[in-house]
């Protein structure tokens, strides 16, 4: 099987396959490729090396000599990648065709971050790639939802603990708790809502869950999630066929796109948060909350602009590993309900974490009463540079930022009408029913105008995405 699709391949795959091999120095049972060319080639030999100059039967011939085990996983998941991405690269040209879901898919692919986002390494050995290729799939319109809860381990990389797959009717496909194999030195039970407890006598692995995600995804199933390029690394899983929930919508804080959280997107998609006040977490409710998302984009087409209310939040960066939530905790008032929401890189020295308040004002007080060098970032954010009082006596320097400028533009609507009609004569009520009006329209033609000009700036990035994509087929 493998042959077969190796000859049926288009000769760019074939020279990427190749190019991929000598990066890597493997050789085959005709060495490698300078070695393979002497053999087969005594007139020329290496001396033409560049595997565009040659045929693609020789290319094949060379591939095919790649016949240990560990090589040929190698290559055929190599070969699938490759098949895979170009597969997704083909819906931009049949735009004029696609459904519904397909469309997500594309807006998914098209964004200016899903190239940087979705670029795996999933070459390497515990990866699994799915594959998708065969024409039947392709046109399959089946969707399951995913998310993962992560644990942080003691040799500083995050590993799945708890797996939640739904179907489109909110069928519950997939519920386990996963045992990571190694030391944990963060369980995260705020937000996991796991515990060494509930670990004990856990037996399902990493790789059992991989092949539960396969035989899901076997039928060339389309993958929802939030933020799904998460899930999927932390899975060390590579599937195409994805729509991403943040991703799909027109979002900004009226300055340039974010993406919106899960929740901000359901209380105005849905009309209601992930989960009620109070809740225990759940990774079942946020699978749910996306396929609700993605379920009720398809069916009323929802394409308004969201503008994102990040004023009741903070931004905490530059936070090295060794600073825990705990300690995070002491910089506000003991009384304060505020939620951390820390988010941490693979095998990096610094996270970052989100603090939501109550409402604005107790975050605006909060930032205000934090004692620290003050400065605009790059963004143009207020942020102060603090100090943080570590257990072991020792000292932590990190970022504390607005997530709202102090220009105009940070202005909330209400704030600007308030304005508009403190000016507007108390006797003249036309007068002030005009004028009342016509600010409203003004607010509304700022919105379009702020819209249409971060559309133009994303239209401009998407070429750039384009050419990003293309390499990740290169790869």
């Amino acid at each position: 099987m493998f042959k077969k699709r190796l000859a049926t391949a288009r000769k760019e795959i074939l020279v990427n396959m190749v190019k991929m091999v000598q990066q890597r120095q493997m050789k085959g049972a005709k060495g490698n490729w300078h070695e393979f060319l002497n053999f087969y080639d005594p007139k020329f030999g290496a001396s033409l090396s560049d595997p565009k100059r040659r045929s693609a039967d020789l290319l094949v011939s060379f591939l095919e000599t790649f016949t240990e085990g560990e090589d040929v996983k190698f290559l055929k998941k190599v070969l699938q990648r490759q098949l895979n991405r170009e597969d997704i690269l083909q819906l931009n040209t049949n735009a004029n065709l696609e459904s519904s879901i397909q469309k997500l898919i594309r807006l998914t692919f098209e964004h200016p971050e899903y190239a940087s986002s979705y670029s795996f390494p999933s070459y390497d050995k515990d990866w699994v790639v799915t594959r998708i290729s065969k024409s039947k799939t392709k046109e399959s319109n089946k969707m399951v939802a995913v998310d993962c809860e992560m644990v942080r381990c003691e040799d500083q990389t995050d590993a799945v603990v708890k797996v939640c797959v739904v179907d489109q009717n909110l069928g519950v496909k997939l519920d386990k708790v996963v045992n990571p194999g190694k030391p944990i030195s963060d369980y995260r039970s705020k937000i996991t809502g796991i515990t060494a407890k509930d670990l004990e006598g856990v037996t399902c692995t990493l790789a059992d869950v991989q092949k539960s995600m396969k035989k899901l995804l076997s039928d060339g199933t389309i993958l929802i999630g939030h933020s799904l390029h998460c899930d999927l690394e932390a899975l060390k899983l590579d599937h195409a066929r994805v729509i991403d929930t943040s991703l799909i919508f027109k979002c900004t804080d009226g300055t340039y796109f974010k993406r919106p959280s899960l929740n901000h997107l359901c209380k105005v998609v849905l009309n209601r948060e992930v989960r009620e006040e109070g809740a225990e977490h759940n990774c079942l409710d946020d699978a749910c909350a996306a396929m609700k998302v993605v379920l009720a984009k398809l069916k009323t087409g929802f394409d308004e602009v969201i503008f994102l209310d990040q004023k009741d939040k903070l931004f905490l960066h530059r936070i090295p590993v060794c600073v825990s939530e705990e300690e995070l905790r002491k910089l506000f008032s003991a009384d304060s309900a505020v939620v951390l929401k820390p988010k941490y890189k693979e095998k990096a020295k610094l996270y970052s974490a989100i603090a939501t308040f109550k409402d604005q004002h107790e975050a605006l007080e909060t930032f205000q009463s934090i004692e620290g060098e003050e400065r605009k970032d790059s963004s143009g954010f207020r942020q102060k540079l603090i100090s943080v009082q570590l257990k072991n006596a020792s000292c932590a320097h990190i970022y504390v930022r607005k997530m709202v400028r102090d220009d105009r533009t940070a202005l909330d609507s209400s704030s600007r009408k308030r304005r508009i009609q403190e000016v507007v004569e108390p006797s003249n009520e036309g007068s002030k029913y005009k004028l009342k009006k016509n600010s409203d329209d003004c607010l509304e033609h700022e919105k379009v105008i702020q819209m249409l000009e971060n559309e133009l700036r994303v239209k401009d990035s998407q070429l750039r995405t384009l050419q990003q994509a293309i390499s990740l087929v290169s790869r």
